[in-house]
């Protein structure tokens, strides 16, 4: 069974390897051209980009609400980890539509005399707005890894003359060293195959170059594809080498935690934090909000317009709803025996299983798009079938995102003590009743958290939809899209604040509250 599972995640990028290497000496030539270089470049320099700036960011924040007395830490502290619930593409919609004609800014601006706005796309808009959006992805973790350092190093250093940002450098950022280059991982892979910010900004990085030649230069797609896997795959398998060094011991968890009063400074450091919130979260729900009243009260002729008639955003809100349930549910089950398996029964199996698992994270979602896309359209018999079928586009959602499944699982495995499983065999308790009366209602908690951390993935997806969705199927994400493109700005608005609701809603749940166990 494990070895069907590793099968199942392998299978896109198989696909990419063995397409573009039967080409021979084209694939090369496409490989090494201009036209495909150009997009891997700018990816490179985006992805490096917005992962140091979000690494800066991210770690400054974490320290100054757990380590110093930086005003209103305890608000600043829910406040900055929720920019995760806002989707690069909305982030990047909510910045057109604030310079938008008769936008917030133009409207703040007209007393002075500024009449038109310079438009704000291209490789900095794309940084600035990606940056925003995924620093929480470095700051989440090194927040719970402070919380974790006990503070007698740090006090020693101080008692010793050391100054903060000796004690800062010297003390805590060797120890925290870890989490900043996990979250860093996370932020570089997550830029890298982002399609939705970079495609209404106009920037060209290779899910740009990918979508935009899918259909009649299906030779270049394929080979940009494979260059976008290989490079997230190498990227991951890169972290986790250089994490695996020596790593100094937090020790017990502070009984107290150490407060640098920042005197002078404290101000602007509440200044600083303040305005990270602001530009990150605060912003970019104001101008929805903005644009949602305004064309609310206006309305609109147009029939099929949200603005009009909020019902419409119903089955889209149900369809969401109901693929992400049904790919969390099925990401659980398929990734459960190798959790098991790898926890349990450590063997060479199970650790390659695992790996490809975690590998399909990885792959970016318009990676495993287009290859489940060219496999089903060429492929003869029932699998030419499944192409823009819900079972496919499940599968995408299950290979992309299952490694979140996976990790918890594991975790859940884990903490189900060996000696009740000893003790319910000896009293003659078979395999599967263990199973559905000692070991399932155990890890149900760890995995209804998985569960949640798929669904939440699911809900903001949106290449993989676009690419293998039903026809006439519709989500938030792609109804939001599609308002983007056409330049309806109201009924864009709308659908992102409903989004970013439900989404806010499961990422206090399942990730805020739990990210210092997840």
């Amino acid at each position: 069974m494990t070895s069907g599972v590793a099968l199942l995640f392998a299978a896109p990028l198989g696909f990419l390897v063995i397409r573009n290497l039967s080409r021979g000496g084209d694939f090369v030539r496409l490989a090494t051209s201009p036209a495909t270089l150009g997009p891997l470049a700018r990816s490179l320099l985006l992805g490096i980009t917005v992962t140091i700036a979000a690494a800066v960011i991210g770690t400054l924040s974490a320290w100054l609400v757990v380590r110093t007395d930086v005003r209103g830490a305890r608000l600043w502290r829910v406040l900055l980890a929720l920019p995760l619930v806002i989707p690069s593409f909305i982030g990047a919609f909510s910045l057109l539509a604030a310079f938008a004609p008769g936008g917030l800014i133009e409207g703040a601006l007209a007393p002075l005399g500024v009449a038109r706005l310079p438009e704000f796309r291209g490789y900095a808009a794309a940084s600035f707005v990606l940056t925003l959006l995924t620093f929480p992805y470095v700051y989440l973790p090194v927040a719970a890894r402070l919380d974790q350092l006990s503070p007698s190093l740090e006090e020693s250093a101080r008692l010793l003359g050391r100054r903060p940002l000796e004690v800062f450098t010297s003390i805590v950022l060797p120890q925290i060293r870890g989490a900043v280059l996990a979250g860093s991982l996370l932020v570089f892979l997550y830029t890298i195959s982002d399609f939705g910010a970079v495609q209404l900004l106009r920037y060209d990085t290779l899910t740009r170059a990918i979508f935009e030649t899918r259909v009649f230069d299906s030779a270049t797609s394929l080979t940009l594809s494979l260059q976008l896997g290989l490079l997230a795959i190498l990227i991951a398998a890169s972290e986790r080498g250089i994490t695996k060094g020596p790593t100094v011991s937090a020790g017990p968890r502070a009984v107290r935690g150490l407060r640098l009063e920042l005197g002078r400074w404290r101000a602007v450091a509440t200044a600083v934090v303040a305005a990270t919130v602001g530009l990150a979260l605060l912003a970019p729900v104001a101008v929805l909000t903005f644009w949602s009243v305004r064309g609310l009260v206006r309305g609109s002729g147009r029939a099929s317009a949200v603005a009009a008639d909020v019902g419409q955003l119903v089955a889209p809100a149900v369809n969401t709803a109901v693929v992400s349930v049904v790919s969390a549910v099925v990401a659980v089950i398929i990734v459960l025996p190798v959790a098991y398996l790898t926890v349990r029964r450590p063997s060479r199996t199970g650790g390659v299983a695992n790996a490809v698992v975690v590998g399909g994270f990885a792959l970016p979602g318009l990676a495993i798009a287009l290859a489940l896309t060219f496999w089903t359209l060429r492929t003869p018999g029932p699998l030419r079938g499944l192409y823009q079928t819900m079972s496919l586009l499940v599968f995408a959602y299950v290979v992309h995102f299952g490694a979140q499944a996976l990790r918890t699982a594991q975790v859940a495995v884990a903490g189900i003590p060996p000696r009740l499983e000893d003790a319910a065999r000896s009293l003659g308790a078979g395999r599967m009743r263990r199973l559905w009366t000692l070991e399932l209602p155990l890890m149900t908690p760890g995995l209804l958290a998985g569960a949640g951390l798929v669904l939440l993935s699911t809900m903001k997806e949106l290449p993989a939809t676009l690419l293998l969705a039903p026809a006439g199927f519709e989500t938030l994400a792609t109804r939001i899209w599609v308002a983007a493109e056409d330049a309806f700005v109201a009924d864009a608005s709308i659908a992102s604040l409903i989004l970013i609701a439900l989404s806010g809603v499961l990422t206090w749940i399942l990730v805020i509250r739990r990210s210092a166990a997840l």
